[in-house]
């Protein structure tokens, strides 16, 4: 049996907080500014890092919109941030009709925040850090339930990633 300090598991995940829409820069970010920002707000989650190719392929790939003057602004770092977290769990077809419901259902703002919320606080629970989350939402779209589950899927993918990196290093 393999045992494990809860401590350990969630340390990283403990403060995890996602930057709000409001918080992402503006200013125009270069492509490895960009790739740096997204990285580091992730980091907690993944320990990895999104590149600056792979930004240029979500680009290409007419998933996140062409930079202007090569600087992304912040609705095209909410897209990735986006992009960066669910990667693992869906195609890169699923996430560009993913992206295309958010754009004709709500605004990117609102849905990037509603997106951040609900990743936190289910990372939360399923790490054990807070109680179950309230699902009592009297709003919930189809829209919402789609992305509830996508995020459900990753917090779980991330939970098991951790526990699994944690074991490993036991032995």
């Amino acid at each position: 049996m393999y045992i494990y300090e809860k401590n350990e598991l969630i340390k990283d995940i403990k403060e995890f907080h996602l930057p709000k829409y409001n918080e992402i820069p503006n200013v125009g970010l270069y492509l490895e500014q960009t790739s740096k920002y997204i990285s580091e707000a992730l980091a907690p989650l993944f320990g990895g890092t999104i590149t600056g190719s792979m930004i240029s392929n979500y680009v290409k790939k007419g998933i996140v919109s062409n930079p202007v003057k090569k600087q992304y602004d912040r609705e095209q770092i909410a897209h990735l941030i986006f992009i960066s977290v669910v990667k693992n769990v869906l195609s890169m077809d699923n996430i560009k009709l993913a992206v295309d419901i958010q754009k004709k259902t709500y605004d990117s703002e609102i849905a990037y925040n509603y997106f951040a919320k609900e990743l936190e606080m289910l990372i939360s629970h399923i790490f054990n850090t807070k109680a179950i989350p309230d699902y009592a939402d009297v709003n919930l779209t189809d829209e919402k339930h789609m992305l509830r589950n996508i995020i459900i899927t990753v917090a779980h993918k991330i939970y098991l990633e951790k526990y699994f990196n944690l074991i490993g290093e036991k032995k």
